[in-house]
């Protein structure tokens, strides 16, 4: 099947097998082998990206289901040279250790901001709870999450565009 989709800003156009994963076409065809595979079931979150604005496990869905669509992917967040206040409030806090659960995270992060800007500890875990982190115990994660919250309020830095709240948190 010939798909169209808008990748980090870059249209690709290509044939796919109806059945490729999102996260294969990703890391295979594209190169963007910072959305990790991880469990393929949908449970850890390694793969979250950006579909559309909101973010998704990219192995639960098929490359052809993004079709015309915009996915954003960890590599397509920095800009002009500077990372997303949530990477660098991730990098800041030390809120990693392997950092194979991190792209997702920071993916989810993003999302669960976008709809939370100023969150507190419960609302960090539970907008998170769909992605795991074998090495941490959290709490830089979250400690991360709420720094993020303040980097990205107006007039804090660069304005990071904010968005009405979806009903689907995370998937």
């Amino acid at each position: 099947m010939h798909i169209s989709v808008n990748v980090d800003g870059v249209t690709y156009a290509d044939e796919v097998e109806p059945r490729l994963l999102l996260v294969h076409y990703l890391r295979e065809r594209l190169g963007k082998t910072g959305t990790v595979v991880g469990c393929d079931t949908g449970n850890c979150g390694a793969c979250t990206v950006h579909l559309d604005g909101h973010s998704i496990k990219s192995c639960s869905l098929f490359a052809v289901q993004a079709n015309g669509r915009e996915i954003t992917t960890i590599e397509g967040l920095a800009r002009d040279g500077k990372l997303h206040p949530v990477q660098q409030a991730f990098h800041s806090n030390h809120a990693l250790q392997c950092g194979f659960c991190t792209p997702g995270m920071i993916m989810q992060a993003i999302d669960l901001l976008a709809d939370e800007p100023d969150p507190d500890d419960e609302t960090v875990r539970k907008g998170l709870e769909g992605n795991l982190c074998r090495c941490t115990g959290y709490q830089n994660i979250v400690r991360a999450v709420q720094d993020a919250a303040q980097r990205m309020k107006p007039g804090a830095g660069p304005e990071i565009e904010q968005r009405t709240p979806h009903a689907v948190g995370g998937e």
